[in-house]
C-alpha cells in the first residue's frame, strides 16, 4: 500500500498593478550611510536590472491585502482539487508581515492570517485548525513540511497551505532593494492518498543559521537619516545574503534529494525561490557541481522574478500553479517527473522538498 502526500490543487494570484523599472527614476536613492549615490537614477536601475533581471513587479491594489491574496488563491487551489472548504482540517499560511493597509506600515497579525482566511472563506468546522508560519520567504515550504507531518502522523486528511505577502507596503522608498519586492499569493490543497502510485513528497530538509547570520534580513528604520527613526523598513544585506546562498542552499538542498534517495539526474524541474536571478543561477550552477554535472539551468528551472519580482513566500506556490496550469514559459510537468523545491530566507532559513507527480 502506497501512503503518500500528494498535491490535489494549485491556485496563485498575480496582482493587477504593474510596475516598471521606470516607475523608481524620480526616486532619492540613498547608500546604507544615508548618502546619496554618485550616478544618476537611470545607472541605478541598469545595474540593478542587470543583476537581478528584474524588468517589472506586481503591486496589490490599494483594496486588497495580504489575507484578500491568500483567499483568491486558497478559493482557487481548492476549486481545482474539488473540495469543500468544510473538510480542511489544517489551513496553514507562510507570511511574514501580516495584514497591512496602504500607506500605513502598521503590521497586523492579530488573529492570525490563517485564521482571516478561515473566515473568508466561509469556513464554520472549529476543528479546521488555522494558524501563520513565520520563516521568511520559505515560509509556504515549511508549511508544507509542516502539513506533510500532520498527515504522515494521521492528525489530518486534508491540508491547505498559502503563502501570501504584500511587500511592497513595508519597503523603504530610498533603498535600491525596494525595486526588488513584489506582491503574491499562491495556494496548495495536499491529502493524504493510498495507492498514489509512487506520487507524493519523498525527501525534505530543513536548516537555520542563526550565530552571525540571524539579522540578514530584518526590520529598521529608513536610510534616510531624516526619516521616522521610531518607523521600521525590511532592509537586507544584500552581498551576505548572496555570499550565504550559495555557500548553504545547495548543500540543504542534496540534503533533501539524499533524504529522498533521488539523485540530481533525474529531477526533471526545480521551483526555487524567485529571489534574484543573479543568485538563482549561481545556486542552481553550484548545486549541479556537486553532482559534477553541468545544467542548462534554463530548461531546468523556471524563473517569474524578472516579470513577477521578490513575492517572498509567494514565489514558489505561484511559480508552481503557473507551470501545472498553464506551462508557464514552456515549462511542464508529466505523471511521474521528480521536482526539487527550495528557498532561502529571513532567519536565515532553508528549507527544501522533493516530489514526484
Amino acid at each position: 500500500m502506497n501512503h503518500a502526500v500528494v498535491i490535489a490543487g494549485t491556485g496563485s494570484v498575480l496582482p493587477e498593478e504593474i510596475i516598471p523599472n521606470s516607475a523608481f527614476l524620480d526616486r532619492e536613492f540613498m547608500d546604507e550611510n544615508g548618502q546619496p549615490f554618485p550616478y544618476s537614477n537611470e545607472v541605478v536601475i541598469e545595474k540593478f536590472q542587470q543583476i537581478t533581471e528584474i524588468v517589472e513587479r506586481r503591486y496589490a491594489r490599494a483594496d486588497q491585502n495580504s489575507s484578500d491574496l491568500g483567499t483568491e488563491a486558497a478559493q482557487k487551489a481548492l476549486q481545482q482539487a474539488g473540495w469543500n472548504p468544510e473538510d480542511l482540517d489544517l489551513i496553514i499560511v507562510g507570511q511574514n508581515y501580516g495584514d497591512i493597509d496602504l500607506g500605513t506600515r502598521r503590521i497586523d497579525q492579530l488573529p492570525s492570517i490563517a485564521s482571516r482566511i478561515k473566515h473568508n472563506l466561509g469556513v464554520v468546522n472549529p476543528s479546521t485548525v488555522a494558524f501563520d508560519v513565520l520563516a521568511g520567504c520559505p515560509g509556504w515550504i515549511q508549511g508544507v513540511l509542516v502539513a506533510n507531518a500532520y498527515l504522515q502522523a494521521g492528525m489530518a486528511k486534508k491540508a491547505l497551505v498559502i503563502g501570501t505577502e504584500t511587500l511592497s507596503r513595508i519597503i523603504d522608498v530610498h533603498d535600491r532593494d525596494s525595486m526588488i519586492f513584489a506582491d503574491g499569493a499562491g495556494a496548495t490543497c495536499l491529502e493524504v492518498r493510498e495507492n498514489a502510485q509512487g506520487a507524493g513528497i519523498l525527501g525534505f530538509a530543513s536548516v537555520s543559521h542563526t550565530k552571525d547570520e540571524a539579522y540578514y534580513l530584518q526590520s529598521l528604520p529608513s536610510v534616510n537619516p531624516l526619516g521616522d527613526r521610531n518607523e521600521r523598513f525590511l532592509r537586507m544585506k544584500g552581498r551576505k545574503i548572496y555570499e550565504f546562498a550559495l555557500r548553504h542552499v545547495p548543500d540543504a538542498m542534496k540534503a533533501a534529494l539524499d533524504h529522498a534517495g533521488v539523485d540530481l539526474k533525474d529531477v526533471k524541474k526545480i521551483f526555487m525561490h524567485q529571489a534574484n536571478a543573479k543568485l538563482d543561477h549561481g545556486v542552481g550552477e553550484r548545486l549541479y557541481k556537486l553532482y559534477g554535472m553541468v545544467a542548462d539551468l534554463d530548461q531546468v528551472m523556471p524563473m517569474t522574478i524578472q516579470h513577477m519580482g521578490n513575492s517572498s513566500v509567494a514565489t514558489v506556490p505561484t511559480l508552481l500553479d503557473l507551470v501545472l496550469r498553464e506551462k508557464y514559459q514552456g515549462h511542464e510537468v508529466n505523471p511521474g517527473d521528480i521536482v526539487l523545491f527550495g528557498s532561502v530566507g529571513a532567519g536565515m532559513n532553508i528549507s527544501a522538498f522533493v516530489y514526484r507527480f
